[in-house]
């Protein structure tokens, strides 16, 4: 620093060279961080809006199974809806992780093995209600995950 002639010091050039780039610097590191944060907050919203959509379609599937099996009927119980909640559920996993995902392919695979006994077997019945139970315990364990 050197006193100008009016008594105030003067930062030298290099002084301001330095300043501008550890300001670039601070707002890069700032903006990066800024955009990750962002990412990371929309992709946790996306899942856990995706994960209260599962939870309430498995929920209705419970449904369908309990209204075929121990209701007997025909038209709140029809496999039909099942098959559409299935595949919903399944669809919706693509953005939850992976372990739902994998739980959904499980259930899928119950449920076409054992729709067409689920109104008179019990074991059939039970089968898909146990994975409906497992698909449901890792969405809630993924939504207490979430920051």
């Amino acid at each position: 620093m050197s006193e100008s002639k009016y008594g105030q010091f003067v930062l030298a050039p290099r002084s301001y060279f330095f300043t501008a780039i550890a300001s670039v610097v601070f707002a890069f590191i700032g903006f990066s961080y800024n955009a990750w944060r962002m990412e990371a907050s929309e992709d946790n919203n996306n899942t856990r809006i995706a994960s209260f959509q599962i939870l309430q379609e498995l929920a209705e599937l419970e449904l369908i199974v309990f209204a075929a099996h121990y209701d007997n009927n025909k038209i709140d119980g029809s496999p039909r809806k099942g098959w559409v909640k299935v595949n919903l559920i399944h669809d919706l996993s693509y953005l939850a992780v992976d372990k739902v995902h994998l739980k959904t392919k499980d259930l899928q695979k119950v449920w076409q093995t054992n729709w067409p006994n689920m109104v008179d077997h019990q074991s059939a019945a039970q089968s898909i209600t146990h994975a409906i139970d497992s698909v449901r315990t890792e969405v809630v364990s993924e939504l207490k995950r979430l920051d």
